[in-house]
């Protein structure tokens, strides 16, 4: 079997979580999910149920009539597969691909103020994504227990994740040489 990725995973643990999905759910599910942390592009999502299926970790069972819809089910070996790879404490070093980083490491080679604008526009979108991390917490249903737990967890990192990136670049728009000083 080939090396499953992380998209493959979350397939996996949406159908585990949810029961037999399509892929039009699939995305559905991942919009209001993961997708904040781990985008998926949702063709994927058409194909990864597919190759999952060839490889015998969902079963695949089409609509006769209708619209013909694909539905996917978690199989024996997928099932298998997922509890694998959720006791494994290993993970991979974190992906960090964020423009303003890069523009940031090269800062030094535009103009002066473009740092204290950068940092302006930085901080106003991880306070908006602060307040969205903040307002999803806020809404999570307590009698829900297929997501309650997960979403609490994941959303908690997500707040603090957000007020990390807030703190740094309001420090950075107030001072833009950032000579090491620290909050009080």
């Amino acid at each position: 079997m080939a090396d499953l990725g992380p998209q493959d995973h979350i397939v996996l643990g949406l159908i585990a979580r949810h029961g037999p999905l399509t892929p039009y759910e699939l995305k559905a599910l991942l919009e209001e999910s993961v997708d904040y942390f781990w985008p998926v592009p949702h063709a994927q999502l058409y194909r990864i149920p597919v190759r999952l299926a060839e490889q015998g970790l969902l079963d695949e069972e089409a609509e006769q009539g209708g619209r013909r819809r694909r539905l996917f089910h978690l199989t024996g070996k997928g099932r298998a597969e997922l509890k694998r790879w959720l006791a494994d404490p290993q993970s991979p070093p974190a992906e960090t691909r964020d423009p303003a980083q890069l523009k940031l490491f090269f800062a030094d080679l535009g103009a002066p103020g473009d740092v204290v604008a950068l940092a302006n526009s930085e901080a106003a979108e991880h306070r908006r994504l602060l307040g969205l991390y903040r307002s999803l917490h806020a809404e999570i249903d307590p009698g829900d227990e297929v997501r309650a737990v997960s979403r609490a967890r994941i959303l908690r990192l997500g707040i603090r994740h957000e007020q990390a990136y807030v703190e740094f670049w309001e420090d950075l728009a107030a001072d833009p040489e950032y000579r090491e000083r620290r909050r009080k």
